[in-house]
């Protein structure tokens, strides 16, 4: 195992020392991870420095700042300007790769699940998973990795973090089962269009929360989201009763199945991936009274290999699907949408092609009965729309709300 030869971190200025970072990695439930454990934080009565792919936010203020290195060093001095000292950063493996966990102290690590994405800039499956551990080499001796029980790279991550940092295990059913003993795990999740609720196998930080985790984030990966928040804060000494607090008061996260109307339900998901595109397609099936109706795409210039599992994940729970585009960049929309529909060929679902995705929206809207689902996924928060070296506004969230039917 190599070690770095620095550990911890360094704070990357004099004035940055006294910040304690959280870093959320992994494939899926990043961005909702760190929402959550900001939610603790501010009602540990903290004013929490939040960095996620959908914003950069000191408590309540919205810094807008730029998705950069600068902005992210900018956002971390308003924070130390307003006196805070506390700090939940979602950090991708691109950003890892780029070493700044050799940049930027991170005090605790939380790894979320791995599957297949990004492989395009990092060459192979390997050298992805091996960006993600590199949160957790240089962790500091006493700090905390939190890692995933239910998820197989989560031994590989164990293996790589140095012996002197503390383990702190979470897991979930809904994932899989349990690879080794958790500290913190579900014993059974409960999900209605309102919101989450865990209750917890008896273990002292489970007993400590009374026994059960209620989140307004609807969808059983959600589950996962809030026992990964729920260990990372507890294991950084924040009292239980703010814990149980914080998760329940998180308003969702845009475009994280956002649930924009009812009658039809209609849901916004950033899922991108076959395991994410899986796991929302399911949640959406168990709500649906009648059929689910599911619209997407797969952006272009990254991993091609992931785009037929994708038709495949969509096509196992779904009743009608729109293909369609979602950030073609300089790839033929038309060959990506037949390797998506290429995976939807063994499923029973109807499928359209249309690759105007605002026109896909309203034909799926316009299709949908009261007692259906239509889930609009790909882009989430996103507020544009890349072809062809362009970049136009678009919002998927605007679109769903703009054929939202009045019943």
């Amino acid at each position: 195992m190599t070690v770095s030869p620095v550990r911890p971190t360094p704070p990357a200025f004099g004035w940055a020392d006294p910040f304690f970072t959280f870093g959320v990695t992994g494939t899926n439930g990043k961005t909702s991870t760190v929402h959550l454990i900001a939610a603790v934080l501010a009602a540990s009565g903290h004013e929490p420095l939040r960095i996620s792919t959908v914003d950069y936010r000191l408590g309540e203020l919205d810094l807008k700042l730029p998705h950069t290195r600068k902005g992210f060093f900018d956002a971390f001095e308003a924070a130390r300007d307003a006196g805070a000292q506390w700090a939940a950063v979602e950090v991708t493996s691109r950003a890892l790769a780029d070493h700044y966990a050799k940049r930027w102290r991170f005090d605790l690590g939380v790894f979320t699940n791995l599957s297949p994405d990004h492989l395009s800039t990092h060459g192979t499956y390997e050298a992805y998973l091996a960006a993600k551990a590199q949160l957790f080499v240089h962790l500091g001796p006493g700090r905390t990795a939190v890692l995933n029980a239910a998820d197989e790279h989560s031994l590989f991550i164990d293996q790589a973090t140095p012996p002197d940092v503390n383990r702190c295990w979470f897991g979930s059913p809904t994932r899989g089962p349990m690879l080794r003993d958790a500290d913190l795990r579900a014993a059974a999740v409960e999900v209605d269009a309102a919101g989450t609720r865990v209750r917890l196998e008896p273990s002292p930080m489970a007993d400590a929360l009374g026994g059960t985790l209620q989140t307004r984030l609807v969808g059983a990966v959600f589950a996962e989201n809030a026992l990964a928040a729920a260990a990372a804060t507890l294991s950084a000494g924040m009292p239980a009763d703010a814990v149980r607090r914080g998760i329940a008061s998180c308003a969702p996260v845009a475009g994280r199945f956002e649930v924009l109307a009812q009658d039809p339900v209609a849901v916004v998901d950033y899922a991108h991936t076959p395991d994410a595109l899986e796991r929302t397609c399911a949640q959406a099936r168990a709500l649906a009274k009648g059929r689910l109706l599911v619209v997407f795409g797969a952006g272009g210039g990254a991993s091609p290999d992931k785009r037929v599992p994708m038709g495949e994940a969509v096509g196992a729970h779904a009743d009608v699907v729109y293909v369609t585009n979602d950030n073609p960049r300089d790839e033929a929309p038309e060959a990506i949408a037949e390797a998506l529909v290429t995976g939807l060929r063994a499923s029973n679902a109807r499928v359209e092609v249309e690759l105007d995705r605002a026109e896909a929206i309203r034909r799926a809207m316009a299709d949908a009965q009261p007692d259906d689902v239509v889930v609009v996924a790909g882009k989430g928060h996103e507020q544009g729309q890349t072809q062809a070296g362009v970049t136009r506004p678009f919002c998927d969230r605007s679109e769903v709300l703009r054929w939202t039917p009045s019943r």
